[in-house]
């Protein structure tokens, strides 16, 4: 089945007023096919600011992280609602910069999934391994052990997509190759296949997460299983436009 094109741009900590506004202005000029999905992800107080400044019904704004209380005594967090009241639709979820610096585990990931997905917003769940699990090849047992809590915990994936990201390939400039990314991706949709039933598998978009940019992203584009990236530094230069374009 054809599964909308979607493209991620997680910003991480980066950005100002200006630069944001220059990113947002350059995609309401860009031409971006109507058949792709932009969800651009600033940090958390320019979330209302980008919100405001989107004019492409094919672009919206989501969160790169939030809690899972509403509300209450937690410094420092972002509530679902909060996001949602200032104009984000979509939260990145399991980050491996959240597990990795932030001690984010499986079952906290899945329990903020859960959350998220209850409140109305959509989550971009990523999962990958880290270099030295890729060398111990133990890559397929770790990202169906990402999933499988989060299978624990939800059980309507309809507003779930799943970025793969291998950790020893973001920020570092290396990449998996497309027949790689192909694999991985073919055994994420199996395992989801299998726990959830091939009709909702196939609905889910799995985005590859490591380095994409605007000169590889167009070497994944005969491949069934990737739908899509979801871009770090690249998201915040003019090839993000490239990047979205990499389809048509």
């Amino acid at each position: 089945m054809a599964r909308t094109f979607f493209i991620g741009g997680n910003f991480k900590l980066n950005g100002s007023k200006q630069s944001i506004t220059e990113i947002v202005d350059r995609l309401n000029d860009a031409s971006i096919p109507q058949n792709v999905e932009v969800v651009i992800c600033p940090p958390a107080p320019y979330l209302g600011l980008a919100a405001s400044l989107v004019k492409k019904s094919q672009v919206t704004v989501g969160a790169q992280n939030a809690y899972l209380k509403g509300s209450g005594a937690y410094t420092g967090e972002n509530s679902v609602e909060q996001i949602k009241d200032v104009g984000a639709k979509w939260v990145i979820l399991g980050h491996s910069e959240r597990r990795t610096y932030f001690h984010e585990d499986d079952k906290l990931v899945a329990e903020k999934t859960k959350y998220a997905l209850d409140q109305g917003v959509g989550v971009i769940l990523c999962i990958g391994e880290t270099l030295e699990e890729k060398k111990a090849g133990v890559t397929l047992k770790v990202v169906d052990t990402q999933l499988t809590a989060v299978l624990d915990q939800v059980k309507d994936w309809s507003n779930v997509v799943v970025a793969y990201e291998p950790v020893w390939a973001i920020g570092t400039g290396l990449a998996a190759t497309p027949e790689d990314a192909q694999e991985i991706h073919a055994h994420i949709r199996k395992f989801l296949a299998e726990k959830l039933g091939a009709g909702v598998a196939d609905k889910i978009r799995i985005l590859y997460g490591g380095s994409a940019n605007g000169k590889n992203a167009v070497t994944f584009k005969d491949k069934p299983d990737v739908d899509g990236f979801l871009v770090g530094g690249a998201s915040l230069k003019p090839e993000f436009v490239d990047i979205i374009n990499s389809r048509n």
